[in-house]
């Protein structure tokens, strides 16, 4: 029975450690299921306006415009913009 344990105790740890330390995603480049795995507090819906919105004006110049996005408050911008990133352009 430890032995279980100590798996799953393991297991735990290893994917908690995985997400803190997962690399940004590009909001300029994400897909939908990628926007809805990263950006907590928002649904399938949301990370589809979020590609909507993306397709309809453009890329994001940074993370900061995605307040434009009916629905994405300061609030959820702030709990996830460590998770997120705008890539510079290539020239």
């Amino acid at each position: 029975m430890k032995t279980i344990s100590s798996i799953i105790i393991s297991l735990i740890f290893m994917v908690c450690s995985f997400s803190v330390f997962a690399a940004p995603i590009d909001i300029n480049t994400a897909d939908a299921v990628t926007l809805q795995n990263a950006i907590g507090g928002i649904g399938a819906k949301k990370a589809q306006a979020i590609v909507e919105y993306r397709l309809k004006h453009g890329l994001f110049g940074s993370v900061d415009e995605l307040t434009n996005v009916k629905g994405i408050g300061p609030k959820t911008l702030e709990k996830n913009r460590d998770n997120l990133m705008v890539a510079s352009p290539a020239p």
